[in-house]
């Protein structure tokens, strides 16, 4: 785990905001079941993004609306929605206008709803892609060597080298991940390795929270 660097100050009477984020394959899902085993509060971005365009969804209507046959009764038809936006920047940007003040409000319910923790996970995979670090007290990347992030993410049903790349590509490097993190927690070793910084984390940040 890197050397963490100063707390913020924060306004008394909120938790201590902690973004979780990491490249694909790095064990960001692991790490953050870790912090909810303890106790901590996660706010799943991609959970919440996941009901807001499941079966009867809040965004279905507004979806639907913009991009015409994408949903269903199950829910947004990925493949299709992807196929409208994937490569066209003006119809992601239309659609990320709709999704993300949505999940927004989700996100400050459940800071509202947790109000008196101590401290709070926002688990949220493109933190610095979408500038999410801005709000939050501090940053967790998690991360793992080249060698094991591949050989997790080869082993995913449906994946391949070639679009395993593309995927990289979308993302900003581990490296500039880790430079600008306040923690960083390697997951390329022990599962006990991994569970023990994240003990360790958790004791140290909980006693930034509300007083």
């Amino acid at each position: 785990m890197a050397e963490p660097g100063p707390a913020p100050a924060l306004s008394r009477g909120r938790p201590y905001i902690l973004g979780l984020t990491g490249s694909i394959g790095m064990g960001k899902s692991a790490v953050a079941a870790m912090f909810a085993g303890l106790g901590v509060p996660v706010f799943d971005a991609d959970a919440a993004v996941h009901a807001l365009q499941g079966p009867g969804g809040a965004l279905l209507g507004a979806i639907e609306a913009e991009f015409p046959g994408t949903t269903g009764p199950e829910g947004v038809a990925r493949a299709r929605l992807g196929a409208e936006v994937f490569g066209k920047p003006e119809r992601l940007a239309r659609l990320e206008s709709i999704v993300h003040p949505a999940v927004a409000a989700m996100r400050e319910a459940f800071l509202a709803d947790h109000s008196g923790a101590p401290l709070v996970v926002f688990d949220i995979p493109l933190l610095f892609e979408k500038g999410g670090w801005a709000r939050v007290d501090a940053v967790l990347v998690v991360s793992a060597s080249p060698e094991v992030q591949r050989t997790r993410v080869l082993a995913r049903p449906g994946m391949s080298p070639e679009k395993f790349e593309k995927i990289l590509k979308l993302q900003v490097p581990d490296a500039e991940k880790r430079a600008r993190a306040d923690h960083v927690i390697d997951t390329g070793t022990s599962l006990a390795e991994t569970r023990h910084a994240v003990a360790a984390l958790v004791d140290r940040l909980s006693s930034l929270g509300p007083a």
